[in-house]
C-alpha cells in the first residue's frame, strides 16, 4: 500500500472521475488539516505498480496539477507475525477491508520508528510488550470503533521508519482516542523514537471493498 497526500485541489471531482476510470485499487480523502488538500491511498500486489501504472496515472490530469506533499508519502507491505491462522486473511483480504469498507471513511495514517532498545529485548519480552499494544487494537475493533492496518516498511521509507499504521472507521473520535491509549502502552513510552507525520482524511472514494 502507498498513500500519497497532495494540496492545491480545489474540486475532488475531477479525481475522482479519474480513480472511477484508472482501474487502480485505493481511496481517495479529503484532507481534514487542508482544505485543498487529498490524500491518495494505492493498493496493490505486485509493486512494479507503483512505478509503472501509478507513476503514469499521477502525472497526466488531474492529479499532474496538483502539489505534491512528498512529506506526507507512506509506502509499506503487509506481513506475518506467524500467528496467524488464515494467511490469505491477515496479508490480503483484512488489510484491503480495512482500507475499503464504506462503512470506515475516515482514515488516520502514520509511520513509526522503534527505538533499538526494542531489537534488544528476548522474543518473550517482545511478545508480551506486544501483547498489550494487541489487546487494545482488538478491543476497539471488537467494538467497531477502530480497525487498523499494519504495514512493514522497512528499507521502503525515505525516513528509516519501520512501520506504516492505518487507522480506519466510522467516526473520528474513536481514531484518536486509540492512539491516545496506545500511548499509555510500554512500547509507546518506552521503545517508539517518534511518530508521525500524521494525515488525517475521510473518503469520498473507495473502490469496491473485499467481502
Amino acid at each position: 500500500m502507498q498513500l500519497r497526500v497532495f494540496g492545491g485541489c480545489r474540486e475532488p471531482r475531477q479525481l475522482v472521475n479519474a480513480m472511477e476510470t484508472s482501474q487502480l485499487e485505493g481511496a481517495l480523502y479529503h484532507d481534514m488539516n487542508d482544505h485543498q488538500g487529498v490524500g491518495l491511498l494505492t493498493i496493490s500486489e505486485t509493486p512494479d505498480t507503483f512505478v509503472t501504472a501509478l507513476r503514469r496515472f499521477l502525472n497526466i490530469s488531474p492529479f499532474a496539477e496538483l502539489d505534491s506533499k512528498s512529506l506526507y508519502t507512506m509506502t509499506g507491505r503487509t506481513y506475518s507475525i506467524g500467528y496467524e491462522p488464515d494467511l490469505e486473511e491477515a496479508l490480503f483480504t483484512r488489510p484491503r477491508r480495512s482500507a475499503l469498507s464504506p462503512q470506515w471513511p475516515w482514515a488516520v495514517w502514520y509511520p513509526l520508528r522503534r527505538s533499538g532498545r526494542f531489537a534488544q529485548l528476548t522474543t518473550r519480552e517482545q511478545r508480551q510488550i506486544l501483547m498489550e499494544h494487541g489487546n487494545i487494537g482488538r478491543a476497539f475493533g471488537e467494538a467497531d470503533y477502530a480497525h487498523d492496518i499494519r504495514l512493514a516498511c522497512q528499507g521502503l521509507d525515505t525516513n528509516d521508519n519501520d512501520f506504516v499504521i492505518g487507522l480506519t472507521g466510522q467516526d473520528l473520535y474513536p481514531l484518536s482516542a486509540i492512539v491516545q491509549t496506545m500511548r499509555r502502552t510500554k512500547q509507546t513510552s518506552q521503545y517508539l523514537d517518534h511518530l508521525g507525520p500524521f494525515f488525517v482524511g475521510k473518503a469520498v472514494w473507495q473502490s469496491a471493498c473485499p467481502v
